[in-house]
């Protein structure tokens, strides 16, 4: 369904990503952010999803800046490969490459951004940081606890976690809900982080269809 180009951010860098378009005419645009897995066949998936919906997708290749072309999977040695190149990776330089996505599909209408585990975090401070960013549906982003809670929302935001994420705990999306009262906040029972993947062990569908219903429900009214 979709096609690789090339983005050239506003500092000059050249990244990598994937675009999907709808069947019609879209009726808006989606941002799609990668796990620490890359830009892999999931984050495709996911844009094609979107793309099935009406809306043109994009999923910038984030890791382009550190290294180029990653694509992990989620067992063996891969998880710690993607933390090792996370790690290397800045903010502000990824929030370029974020926005040079909303730029190049903002032709389709309004543009929504989501994104999951690290792109979670990072659709979080989208939303906060990003202009032309219309709505932001974060799924269990860790960091959004851990150093973004002075950030402000220009835009419609809400957040989905699990219930039983061991990486974020119910304290951190308590500490959530109190700095953003206005922000809805989705807590799956029983599921665990990375719900949203059916690659990864910790696939719950009851919870990502849930999810995912919600999420469109947002963008449609808000995009």
């Amino acid at each position: 369904m979709g096609e690789h180009i090339t983005l050239t951010c506003k500092d000059g860098q050249k990244i990598g990503a994937y675009v999907a378009k709808p069947a019609g005419t879209a009726k808006g645009a989606v941002v799609v952010l990668q796990e620490i897995f890359g830009a892999n066949q999931h984050i495709r998936k996911t844009a094609d999803l979107y793309a099935s919906n009406g809306y043109l997708a994009i999923a910038p290749a984030l890791y382009d800046r550190v290294e180029p072309d990653v694509e992990l999977g989620y067992t063996g040695d891969d998880p710690k490969k993607g933390m090792e190149i996370r790690a290397k990776t800045e903010l502000p330089k990824t929030l370029l490459d974020i926005e040079a996505a909303v730029d190049h599909v903002k032709s389709a209408g309004k543009v929504g951004v989501v994104g999951y585990c690290w792109g979670g975090s990072l659709t979080f401070a989208a939303a906060c940081k990003i202009p032309g960013v219309a709505a932001a549906a974060g799924y269990y982003g860790g960091q959004i606890a851990g150093s973004m809670l002075d950030l402000k929302p220009a835009a419609p935001v809400i957040l989905h976690f699990g219930e039983n994420d061991h990486g974020i705990p119910l304290t951190d999306v308590e500490k959530i809900k109190a700095a953003f009262p206005d922000v809805p906040v989705y807590v799956y029972p029983g599921a665990g982080h990375g719900f949203n993947c059916d690659e990864r062990a910790s696939f719950q569908k009851e919870a990502a269809d849930l999810a995912r219903t919600r999420t469109l429900d947002f963008f449609a009214k808000q995009l």
